[in-house]
């Protein structure tokens, strides 16, 4: 299938982040990538950050990304720079009509804002559009079984991922699974860019309240809660 001239993925932002942790509120940005695509999943332009965190990268998320504390302090740059210039960067994006492809959108926007307001930098208050191919895979395969992590659906897909948990790999191959996903189901995403962010914010919440009843009943936790806030969780 081609896809149709004004489709929403013949021109694409980009952006991940690797990091200290799992918690958004917590955790600080290790390395950062924010690339544009075109149609056929060629980067056009391209912009790396590492950061020195300011605090110790732990062993268990050096081990994901292999990124150390004694890199990071040797060749990262001050964490406020790179804070600042990724916002920015991101803000030149969606000032250029494009969407941004983030796998797992709430954690890298949430972390990323909390990271903006610990520096005194003003956040990205209503980041849009954004594609998030964990929610739309999810949303139009929903019965398919099987792991749903970046390297699983991009095998899936047919993208390759060759340094999984590097920023610009991941970045890059959620753009081109994004892409895949748009050839594979046209009849569910041939939407306006901005009609697709809003069934994205539906879907994510019917997402959270499934897998919040599962949690529940199948295992037990009846105080589990999931949230369902997308693409960013404040």
């Amino acid at each position: 299938m081609s896809i149709n001239k004004g489709h929403w993925s013949e021109s694409l932002g980009v952006f991940d982040l690797e990091t200290t942790g799992i918690d958004v509120a917590t955790s600080r940005i290790v390395s950062a990538n924010v690339s544009v695509l075109d149609g056929g999943g060629n980067i056009v332009s391209r912009t790396d950050w590492l950061a020195d965190p300011g605090i110790p990268i732990p062993e268990q998320a050096s081990n994901i990304h292999g990124i150390t504390t004694e890199r990071a302090r040797a060749e990262g740059r001050p964490s406020a720079d790179v804070v600042a210039e990724i916002v920015a960067a991101l803000r030149d994006v969606f000032a250029k009509d494009l969407a941004v492809v983030i796998y797992n959108a709430p954690y890298d926007l949430s972390l990323l804002r909390h990271e903006a307001l610990r520096h005194g930098i003003e956040p990205i208050g209503n980041p849009r559009p954004v594609i998030d191919p964990l929610v739309i895979d999810k949303a139009v395969d929903r019965y398919r079984k099987g792991k749903r992590t970046l390297d699983v659906v991009a095998a899936h897909y047919g993208v390759e991922l060759l340094d999984a948990h590097d920023a610009s790999s991941d970045a890059i191959a959620a753009g081109r699974v994004a892409q895949a996903l748009a050839r594979t189901f046209p009849q569910a995403l041939s939407l306006d860019i901005a009609e697709l962010h809003e069934m994205q914010v539906g879907w994510c919440s019917a997402q959270a309240q499934s897998f919040q009843m599962y949690m529940r009943t199948k295992k037990g936790r009846l105080d589990f809660v999931a949230s369902g806030d997308w693409p960013v969780r404040v």
